[in-house]
């Protein structure tokens, strides 16, 4: 992986496969390369950024109207010039790249080096690329077909682009396991890992499957299954456009998404939490809520942050709907052979909606014929459309690698839907409105939080350059504390822990000396008073603590050396205001460090390979 754009029409090549790599530099990646078919094949790869590339073009001369490009985070091979994407055929005749991991790349380039094919990377895509020239030499067959045979003998999953320079006026893509997209434009083609490189052109897109291949040439195109089955594909218009992916005068996308938090909920919200009608409306799911209402037993798999938002689903659920959950590592769910009966169902969390983990739990719930429902932001993502219904957020694009307000709208959709079990179960018509109420607030006391954006600020001054980090919270806030830790160790590569707080005597609290900050999520909520304990345990061993409280709580003042105070909100809502702290913290300090944030180290936005 990470990243693929492709193009082929009337415009110069080079300068949509530019703009498209850069846009697609928010997944995450470590060098670039293009290929222009320009009376032939020319190919430019780079170690490092897309501007390290672009140096070395000769781009007033690169006058081809077809092409390919890649970002490449590694997978097979350390990140060189000679690893990076595109990968040639022997005889210079097409090039590909690829996105995803070919499984049994070792039996195949072993049956390849005996065949007689030498190999000068140390990636898996290079065997692919011979095994389609091999598959070429011995049968004789069109490009498009001998890519389709090799890949009946590929195992692992792959998202290709492939051009010829013996022919200018093909472009041929292919996927499993590795989203890609046609984008729709008048006389002209583009190709995609995501809709990124393409909203500039057309909003008019196609959505490949698995086990689909698409065939392109100037004057049209057509899908088929890699068995050759020919498609009729529906054309799908994307609702967001270009100023939803660009920093709108922000130093930095992960503080724009920062700031976009209270829009992003009142769009969660909008046409969901009816105020004047007193009731929430989840209008994907409404067909299958009475099987959602009758549950079980929930089960929640996800990944990462999504992970941490259905931690805070658990604790939703089962506390205002009084409905058994368990959250899942999406990574080990189908591994560990789970066990599901006839009443259960499956959430899974995803903001790319494209999660090569989280995909591997929808079809694992589906061999088991278990009902599963999205919670996704990407609309036509694969998850969105494998799973048998499902809630997007709304939240618009999130270019950032570090996932914030994608977070905060995982919670409040879970929220919405705990809210309605919990109407049905054990929550009595008063206290219902009263939580739709201020449910209908939350967005207004977030902008209130991020006003205290110069004081953290100010907290990070301080700490930029510590080593150690300790995040404990309690209920829920528990989850995040391990959210808070995560933001930071993605974003500044400092080392951060989250923890349960009474844990913290169960280990945790070996560390504390006074080089270690901790950070408190000390709300005044049913666990207040444990806190506050824990906290006089840090403070007696001179740890330094941040403590998140409540407006008008003076009692941390002389305790702590560092408030920052968030409205008060009912408990279960408490997460919603308690993580923009967090993420306005690591922010900052990663900033300090003079980190990258949008792209830190070794991270992609879209996890699509195991």
């Amino acid at each position: 992986m990470c990243g693929i754009v492709g193009y082929i029409g009337e415009r110069r090549a080079i300068d949509v496969l530019l703009r498209g790599l850069k846009r697609l530099e928010y997944r995450g990646y470590d060098s670039a390369g293009v290929a222009i078919v320009d009376g032939h094949l020319k190919i430019y790869k780079k170690k490092g950024k897309v501007d390290d590339l672009s140096k070395e073009l000769d781009i007033p001369n690169l006058l081809g109207r077809l092409g390919i490009g890649h970002t490449r985070w590694a997978t097979h091979g350390i990140p060189n010039d000679v690893n990076a994407h595109p990968h040639v055929s022997s005889s210079g005749e097409f090039a590909l790249v690829h996105n995803g991991i070919i499984e049994n790349y070792t039996a195949l380039r072993d049956r390849l080096i005996q065949r007689g094919y030498t190999f000068e990377s140390e990636t898996d895509t290079e065997v692919l690329v011979r095994l389609v020239e091999d598959v070429r030499e011995t049968t004789g067959l069109p490009l498009e077909e001998a890519l389709q045979q090799a890949l009946r003998h590929v195992v692992g999953t792959y998202g290709i682009a492939l051009v010829s320079g013996e022919d200018p006026d093909l472009l041929i893509a292919a996927r499993k396991g590795s989203p890609l997209i046609l984008g729709v434009g008048a006389g002209e083609y583009f190709l995609g890992s995501d809709a990124a490189p393409i909203i500039e052109y057309t909003r008019d897109v196609v959505y490949l499957n698995d086990g689909e291949m698409v065939v392109i040439r100037r004057d049209g195109y057509e899908v088929r299954t890699i068995d050759n089955i020919v498609l009729n594909k529906e054309v799908h218009h994307l609702e967001w456009d270009l100023e939803h992916i660009e920093k709108g005068g922000y130093p930095h996308f992960m503080l724009k998404e920062i700031f976009e938090q209270p829009t992003a909920i009142e769009n969660a919200m909008r046409g969901r939490v009816c105020l004047d009608k007193n009731c929430i409306r989840l209008g994907g799911l409404l067909d299958d809520f009475e099987t959602i209402r009758n549950a079980r037993r929930v089960i929640i798999c996800a990944c990462g942050t999504s992970w941490h938002a259905a931690l805070v689903g658990e604790y939703l659920i089962e506390g205002l709907a009084r409905i058994p959950v368990e959250v899942e590592y999406a990574s080990e769910f189908r591994y560990r052979q789970p066990i599901m009966r006839d009443g259960d169902i499956v959430f899974v969390i995803s903001q790319s909606g494209e999660t090569a983990d989280t995909l591997a739990a929808v079809r694992e719930a589906k061999r088991q014929e278990i009902p599963v429902f999205g919670i996704c932001n990407t609309v036509g993502s694969t998850i969105a459309r494998e799973t048998d219904a499902g809630v997007y957020l709304h939240a618009g694009p999130e270019i950032g690698v570090a996932s914030t307000k994608t977070f905060t709208g995982q919670v409040i959709v879970l929220a919405m839907l705990a809210l309605e079990l919990g109407r049905d179960r054990t929550l009595s018509d008063d206290t219902f409105t009263a939580y739709l109420q201020e449910l209908g607030r939350i967005p207004e006391k977030i902008r209130a939080v991020l006003e205290s954006d110069d004081l953290i600020r100010d907290i990070a001054q301080l700490y930029r350059y510590t080593s150690n980090f300790l995040y404990l919270g309690r209920g829920y806030n528990f989850p995040v504390a391990l959210e808070g830790a995560l933001k930071l160790k993605e974003i500044s590569y400092i080392h951060a822990e989250g923890y349960p707080a009474a844990e913290m005597k169960h280990g945790p609290i070996a560390l504390i000396d006074q080089f270690m900050p901790v950070v408190f999520v000390a709300i005044k909520d049913s666990t207040y008073d444990k806190i506050v304990s824990n906290i006089e345990e840090v403070v007696a061993r001179k740890g330094h603590v941040i403590a998140i409280t409540d407006e008008g709580n003076g009692q941390l003042d002389n305790l702590c050396e560092h408030v920052i105070r968030v409205p008060a909100t009912e408990e279960f809502l408490s997460p919603l205001l308690t993580v923009i702290p967090l993420q306005l913290l690591s922010y900052h300090i990663a900033v300090m460090r003079g980190c990258d944030v949008d792209q830190p180290r070794n991270l992609a936005k879209s996890v699509t390979v195991e």
